[in-house]
């Protein structure tokens, strides 16, 4: 068994970086990671695209933010993107694997993550991958004229050859979202990133470019990574994220997507980590270049959003989350 019990060293970290919004959330990850866990001592890639025929603009990081990457540790490692680039800029995480070496564990997060605890106590077995469930039922989308949950999904398990009736979580009822096997992209870990990367691209392309009959009025953007990333991990033998990984979106680690909504409904523990790993001048003149980080954390404007939420009795969509704070004035991205 491929599996790391702790002790830091037994895999890599894969983040995306990117110009505009995801550099400072890189720069984050990487400071609250040094901060909040020491005992990881294995190599962190960040994954860069670079400019071609599949990008309307230069994706790079500015100079400033490579040098601040590198000088905390992390190796920002070039990709080509080849099936997405601007036109789905969230098949970076597909794309970008190739820079992980093969044969060696790896876990992927999105660079909107921020590191609260140990991460090299958690007990990842790589060979039974899995991603977060840190979810809500956005794909399939109950459409009027739409063949149903059971439909859809076997549809995706028959085009690949994969068992579908073993995907299930069977405690919940038919044609219910949460019998059926679906993560959100924001973490996902597996043994090799070469199998992994293979069967993403793959399974991505032919979904977007041979759709299914029964998906055929179905959204893919921006949810292809998500439907066919249950499909990967099936494939390589993982599936739900057991109780060892609960510290995942939990105690250990928490993927903010953005700082409103971070403040809206994250815990004091996190905003607390996220104030004190930004507070250092190294971070901040970076960071309070780019607007949200500024108003957010420097100005204060996540207090006040915090201040019109009750952790323990939030919009039960997030959704709404996003209009009560846009109706304040108080919504940056």
């Amino acid at each position: 068994m491929s599996q790391a019990q702790g002790g830091g060293g037994a895999f890599n970290i894969m983040i995306v970086g990117q110009g505009g919004r995801l550099q400072h959330e890189a720069l984050l990850f990487m400071a609250s990671l040094r901060e909040m866990s020491p005992g990881f001592t294995g190599r962190v890639i960040v994954a860069e695209p670079q400019p071609g025929p599949l990008w309307d603009n230069d994706p790079r990081m500015d100079a400033a933010f490579h040098a601040a990457l590198t000088a905390s540790g992390a190796e920002v490692r070039p990709f080509t993107s080849t099936a997405f680039g601007s036109a789905y800029p969230y098949g970076n995480k597909i794309e970008g694997l190739t820079v992980l070496p093969a044969g060696e564990p790896f876990v992927f997060f999105d660079t909107d993550t921020l590191v609260t605890g140990e991460l090299s106590a958690v007990p990842f077995d790589f060979d039974r991958p899995a991603a977060s469930m840190k979810r809500e039922g956005t794909w399939p989308v109950e459409e009027l004229y739409w063949p149903g949950y059971t439909a859809v999904w076997r549809a995706l398990y028959d085009r690949f050859g994969l068992d579908f009736e073993s995907s299930l979580d069977v405690s919940h009822p038919d044609e219910y979202w949460q019998r059926y096997l679906y993560f959100n992209a924001g973490w996902f870990f597996g043994a090799d990133p070469v199998a992994f990367h293979r069967l993403f691209l793959d399974y991505a392309l032919s979904v977007r470019d041979d759709t299914p009959d029964a998906l055929v009025i179905q959204p893919l953007d921006p949810w292809l990574d998500q439907v066919v990333l249950p499909l990967v991990i099936h494939a390589l033998g993982g599936g739900r994220p057991g109780p060892e990984l609960v510290g995942l979106d939990g105690d250990v680690t928490c993927h903010y997507r953005m700082l409103p909504l971070f403040y809206a409904r994250e815990s004091d523990r996190a905003v607390e980590v996220l104030e004190a790993v930004a507070a250092p001048n190294r971070i901040k003149k970076h960071l309070k270049g780019h607007d949200a980080f500024k108003r957010m954390i420097y100005q204060g404007r996540g207090q006040k959003v915090r201040a019109m939420f009750d952790r323990n009795a939030l919009p039960p969509k997030e959704s709404q989350i996003r209009n009560q704070i846009k109706a304040a004035g108080f919504w940056t991205r």
